[in-house]
């Protein structure tokens, strides 16, 4: 929309993006901790599985970066195209079975009620009863405090801060008075960038230290949960050890790690937020609506915000128009997680959460792919350049 309307290159406007989700992310976030989980004593966002995702994302959001600077805008095209019909489609088909689900959940309901009613529509039990043990009302600042897990917080801050170092560092082309403005406590970081080149060998060190951080997040959490997996099957306990309903072997382990790292690429790459891959995962593996938009847009918050910063190194979009988009998303976020909320509550179907983020992806493809389209043909017409670009040189 922003290539659309405002007339912003693909590029540019992929960077923007960002700004509004980090925005929108934020207010929801905001949003989702003064609301209780819809059926269980537990936070609304799952942390285990934030603190799965986030690293795989974060590492995803830095080669994503980086490929969008040499990718040319016919290829970045494609993959808007292929990626988001596929993810839209795949949302759309689980939002239809979790409406078959809700309607059957429904009749049962209907049925259970007529068996308390006579011919003659006389009452025969007094369904009307209060709970031996009646669930607390909590005010919105005890939800807000309950859905806070600070030693949770703590770490995911620690793994988007070291990510946020390295990328100050490798910042070489920043002038050091902006970086003084914007990142007063990084002052180690600018003294150290001075000394880094693009694409020098420090330039790459850096780059490759993410990994290990990464990693050891990624696998300090895969093996809590494989263990924790392995000691529930052994005791016979059925029970799922996070909203996840999937076992954690192995192979699950590596397919979200996979799948987060192409969630942060093409969330890097194309602006599109990882939250277009991991909210339909998180669905995929059995995770209830309500908790996947809230754990979701938790770690997009991080990430997107991994995003902005570096695409202010690149020097990729105007301050103004990001603060003003920023800020328009997260009054637009705010009130859009209120009225869905409200929405799904008074219509009792958490299916529409799935259908919405289904046709906001939908609609994302078809706007973005014929922009992309037409902008690609204007280029052949125009007999531009539409190779890839050099990495160190078009920096």
């Amino acid at each position: 929309m922003l290539t659309l309307i405002v007339g912003f290159d693909t590029k540019s406007a992929a960077a923007l993006s960002k700004c509004m989700i980090m925005g929108a992310s934020a207010s929801s976030v905001w949003y989702n901790l003064r609301v209780p989980h819809p059926t269980r004593e537990v936070p609304i966002i799952d942390y285990d599985l934030a603190l799965l995702f986030q690293p795989m994302l974060l590492l995803g959001i830095t080669l994503g970066v980086s490929l969008s600077v040499v990718f040319p805008y016919w290829l970045i095209t494609v993959l808007i195209i292929i990626l988001f019909i596929g993810t839209s489609s795949r949302s759309f088909f689980k939002g239809i079975e979790m409406w078959k689900e809700e309607t059957i959940l429904k009749k049962e309901m209907v049925n259970r009620q007529e068996t308390f009613v006579n011919s003659r529509g006389e009452l025969l039990i007094d369904t009307e009863y209060e709970p031996l043990l009646p669930r607390e009302e909590k005010s919105k600042m005890q939800i807000l405090f309950f859905n806070l897990k600070w030693k949770r917080l703590l770490v995911l801050f620690l793994v988007w801060a070291s990510f946020l170092l390295l990328q100050v560092i490798k910042a070489s082309l920043l002038p050091v008075p902006n970086v003084f403005k914007y990142f007063h406590a990084l002052t180690l970081s600018v003294i150290l960038q001075n000394d880094v080149a693009v694409c020098g060998a420090w330039f790459w060190v850096l780059f490759c230290l993410q990994f290990p951080v990464a990693l050891v997040v990624f696998g300090y959490e895969a093996v809590k949960l494989y263990r924790e997996n392995k000691k529930r099957i052994s005791t016979g306990n059925t029970e799922s050890i996070c909203e996840a309903s999937i076992e954690w072997t192995p192979m699950h382990i590596l397919f979200c790690a996979v799948c987060g790292i192409i969630g942060g690429t093409v969330g890097g790459l194309l602006g599109s937020g990882g939250g277009f891959v991991l909210g339909p995962l998180l669905l995929e593996i059995g995770v209830s609506p309500h908790v996947a938009s809230a754990t979701s847009t938790f770690v997009m918050m991080f990430s997107s915000s991994l995003s902005v910063v570096e695409f202010y190194l690149l020097k990729r979009f105007p301050i103004p128009f990001a603060l003003y988009l920023m800020g328009v998303s997260i009054v637009a976020g705010f009130w859009g997680q209120f009225f869905v909320r409200k929405l799904v509550t008074i219509l009792r179907r958490a299916s529409l959460i799935v259908f919405i983020l289904s046709g906001v992806i939908f609609v994302s493809a078809l706007t973005m792919g014929g922009v992309g389209i037409e902008k690609s043909i204007k280029m052949i017409q125009d007999h531009e350049f539409m190779g890839f670009l050099n990495f160190c040189s078009s920096q």
